[in-house]
């Protein structure tokens, strides 16, 4: 069963989404925070909290991906073909 927020999933290799999502969320929260629904506020400042936790303490890619798959590649190795 998959879970609610997979923060392992692969779509999430790229450091730009980690940090979009990790902003998008903290960005909210600020802004509920701003209207006063301090409820909200704290639910997603948790949940940015979180995904920064796990986006930059404990994530560990696949290791059959780099860190950036955007990234240019090391062309020193010889093309077994």
């Amino acid at each position: 069963m998959a879970r609610l927020l997979d923060v392992q999933h692969p779509w999430f290799v790229p450091l730009w989404r980690r940090i979009a999502t990790v902003g998008a969320c903290l960005g909210w929260a600020t802004l509920e925070l701003s209207l006063g629904n301090n409820g909200w506020a704290a639910m997603l400042g948790l949940l940015g909290l979180y995904c920064a936790h796990q986006f930059f303490v404990a994530f560990d890619p696949p290791p059959d991906q780099p860190e950036d798959p955007e990234a240019p590649r090391n062309h020193t190795e010889k093309d077994p073909g």
